[in-house]
């Protein structure tokens, strides 16, 4: 019986779809860079402004980076960084805030 035979591509947990995705590739980068200086800084007490601010940023961008994200390829750094940057955001919230004194 004569059957088509398909190639068989290599399974991968990052395979991607063969498509350049430039805007979700920046959005991984920034995020990934940002949750690393939330998280970084949150060790810091005296950095509570840079963390917090830097967590803030890296979560919104992340969860934009998610919305879009069409790969797991893209996906999964983006979790790695949404969760740097959230744990350095409630860090830093906690060590004094997004304002930390600076007003009020």
């Amino acid at each position: 019986m004569a059957q088509a035979m398909r190639r068989t591509s290599s399974v991968s947990l990052f395979a991607t779809d063969g498509k350049p995705h430039p805007l979700q590739d920046t959005l991984v980068v920034v995020t990934l860079v940002l949750g690393a200086v939330a998280f970084v800084s949150a060790m810091f007490h005296s950095l509570h402004l840079l963390s917090s601010w830097a967590g803030l940023v890296g979560i919104l961008t992340g969860a934009y980076g998610q919305f879009i994200s069409e790969t797991t390829r893209e996906r999964f750094p983006l979790v790695i960084g949404l969760g740097a940057s959230a744990l350095g955001f409630f860090l830093g919230m906690a060590h004094g805030g997004l304002f930390g004194g600076l007003i009020g």
